[in-house]
């Protein structure tokens, strides 16, 4: 059978060999899950892509069919009684009425799009949100840094002016 050692409960394995057993089988996990994600997607998009295929391919063949059925209906009229020009020009007709049907209807929906107000009131959230935030502490701290460091006659003056602080503290956020 097998080792009982190997297993990650045996009390004869340190906490060392514990952790890398943890970590190698966790790391095999996650590259069983990210294999088993591609190959989800793969058939995904093989389904997809045939789906669309098959989508093209009947608009095509429907876009060939409208001059057929043009025809046969300007036709189909003629043998009514009226005139092969008279025939065609009323299929001509309702073609362009259905035209602007369909337009009318596609202005309608589009009046009907607003924008995205969820979306715009979380990003000024968001917004306003960044703005009350203060500069991280290390800032400032490594400012100070620097003016003890530094020596010159510039740490003296930011002391009593306040300025050279900012200036040292805009130095070592540009600097990181």
């Amino acid at each position: 059978m097998s080792d009982p050692g190997n297993y990650a409960g045996s009390a004869d394995r340190s906490i060392g060999q514990l952790v890398a057993s943890a970590t190698a089988e966790m790391s095999a996990l996650v590259h069983d899950e990210i294999a088993l994600a591609k190959a989800e997607v793969r058939q995904d998009v093989r389904r997809g892509a045939i789906g669309s295929l098959a989508f093209i391919i009947a608009g095509v063949l429907a876009l060939f069919s409208i001059p057929v059925l043009s025809f046969a209906a300007a036709y189909g009229i003629h043998n009514l009684g009226l005139g092969l020009a008279w025939s065609f020009l009323v299929v001509g007709v309702a073609f362009i009425l259905l035209g602007v049907l369909l337009a009318y209807l596609g202005v309608r929906k589009l009046k009907k799009i607003k924008p995205p107000e969820k979306s715009i009131a979380s990003a000024k959230q968001t917004a306003a949100v960044l703005q009350k935030a203060k500069p991280h502490p290390r800032a400032s701290i490594a400012a100070d840094a620097i003016i003890e460091r530094s020596g010159s006659t510039l740490s003296g003056k930011s002391v009593e002016s306040g300025s050279g602080k900012d200036e040292a503290a805009t130095v070592a956020r540009s600097s990181t």
